[in-house]
């Protein structure tokens, strides 16, 4: 009996000093530079988001953070990179909403799952905008509604890469309002606008950020927002839900880490993120870019993917369905 207590002893004696050796680790976290990987190129929305969180946590670590692009794929080629880490806390996620809603769907032999990511914390939403080419004779969403459903074959759309959230806010768009669209698949921003403000796709599903500037030259109309209120930024701006009660859509990115990052770490990464978050000066740049933060725990951005995930998942089968 002395003899197991003695073992017990070691191993509760061995629990401990581990648990008081994380705690530490986690107080003197980082001691190194960490690297956050972003899903697209740079220069891309969710890269300029990435590097003023960055700067933001390198003033309170007082450690480079520095961003590691691994743009293709949807987003699978830096979830796979991010899911392959060490995970100690120095490689962390900022991923859009894509790879946790529609890469599940579209791909069923992922090296990964998905859901073994660690949650730390939410970065930002970007509202999708619907906006058409100047030259369509339509001044609101409800004419844009009524314009597509008597015109022979439909209206062209732009919406993004198949399975992007871009696409799926499209799709629910012409389910919920009955619209007549066909969707226009392209795998960036720029050659697709040149295209709407030509007149040669009339209508684009999009986030704020990369046509601030045609908007502002009159080149594009913007129509309406798919945010639960009107932007404080774009107050005269309606809201989809003002045409189509209860319709809201948006981009997001989070932040995560590799399976098996202690818990203590995450804790300590949440916290200075919601700090760096809570700057003026950050959610200024954000509002500027179109973004707009909520604060939350690593429970409450779990939860809030859950819901994401159930809420798209029948709109990413149709999409995945009709692709096949």
């Amino acid at each position: 009996m002395s003899a197991l207590r003695s073992v017990l002893s070691r191993v509760f004696l061995a629990a401990a000093f581990a648990a008081v050796a994380t705690l530490v680790y986690a107080e003197d976290f980082p001691t190194r530079p960490v690297h956050v990987i972003v899903q697209t190129a740079a220069g891309s929305s969710l890269d300029a988001l990435a590097r003023l969180v960055n700067a933001q946590l390198s003033t309170i670590w007082r450690k480079e953070v520095i961003v590691v692009n691994q743009a293709g794929a949807g987003g699978l080629n830096a979830a796979r990179a991010a899911a392959a880490a060490v995970p100690d806390g120095y490689t962390l996620f900022l991923a859009g909403g894509s790879v946790f809603v529609a890469l599940p769907e579209l791909h069923h032999n992922l090296p990964f799952d998905v859901n073994d990511f660690v949650p730390i914390g939410f970065i930002a939403e970007q509202p999708y905008a619907i906006l058409t080419s100047k030259r369509l004779p339509i001044k609101s969403l409800a004419e844009l509604i009524a314009l597509s459903k008597k015109t022979p074959g439909g209206l062209d759309a732009v919406a993004g890469t198949i399975g992007g959230l871009q696409h799926l806010t499209a799709e629910s768009f012409k389910q919920r309002s009955g619209a007549d669209l066909n969707m226009i698949h392209y795998p960036g921003t720029e050659a697709s606008l040149s295209d709407v403000i030509s007149g040669r796709v009339p209508v684009m599903f999009q986030t704020l950020l990369p046509v601030a500037g045609v908007v502002a030259s009159g080149d594009v109309k913007l129509l309406a927002v798919a945010a639960p209120k009107r932007l404080p930024n774009y107050p005269d701006l309606p809201t989809v839900t003002e045409t189509l009660p209860g319709f809201t859509a948006s981009g997001w990115s989070i932040l995560v880490a590799p399976h098996g990052t202690p818990p203590s770490i995450v804790q300590k990464i949440n916290a200075d993120l919601r700090n760096a978050l809570a700057q003026p000066e950050l959610l200024n740049k954000f509002q500027e870019l179109g973004n707009y933060t909520r604060s939350m725990t690593p429970r409450e951005l779990a939860d809030f993917v859950h819901r994401e995930r159930q809420e798209w998942a029948p709109i990413v089968r149709q999409v995945a369905s009709g692709a096949q």
